[in-house]
């Protein structure tokens, strides 16, 4: 992303792209995991950085699905990247691993919680997705 778009998207609100991937993910994820799949990360803050777009989006599993988190304190996990590596993590072009281990997506925080993230995106059948 060019660094003056990324300035600008750093200045602009977060909350609008905060909702939209929560709604993505209470879309997508609802349908194709089990509830009780998702359950350890209830209550838990999540952070996702796009580092070239100048993004932070926080938010939280709760019984009404993901929600944005409105006042963010210290998240439990960050997963930080570039907009093009999320992009291939989520088009299946690049594992999370192989990102991590290049050091193109970095998670700080709780390493358990972090695990159970990827394991979590490792186990979507993103097929089914496709079909809905």
């Amino acid at each position: 992303m060019p660094a003056g778009l990324a300035r600008l998207c750093a200045r602009l609100p977060q909350q609008p792209p905060t909702h939209a991937l929560t709604l993505l993910l209470n879309l997508a994820l609802g349908r194709i995991l089990p509830r009780d799949t998702l359950e350890p990360l209830h209550g838990r803050q999540l952070q996702v950085r796009v580092l070239d777009a100048g993004l932070t989006l926080n938010f939280s599993l709760t019984d009404q699905g993901f929600r944005p988190v409105i006042r963010a304190e210290a998240p439990d996990l960050t997963l930080s990247a570039r907009s093009r590596d999320f992009i291939a993590l989520a088009l299946r072009e690049e594992d999370a691993d192989t990102l991590f281990f290049s050091r193109r997506l970095r998670m700080e925080g709780d390493t358990e919680l972090g695990l159970l993230v990827k394991n979590t995106l490792d186990a979507v059948d993103w097929e089914a997705l496709r079909m809905h």
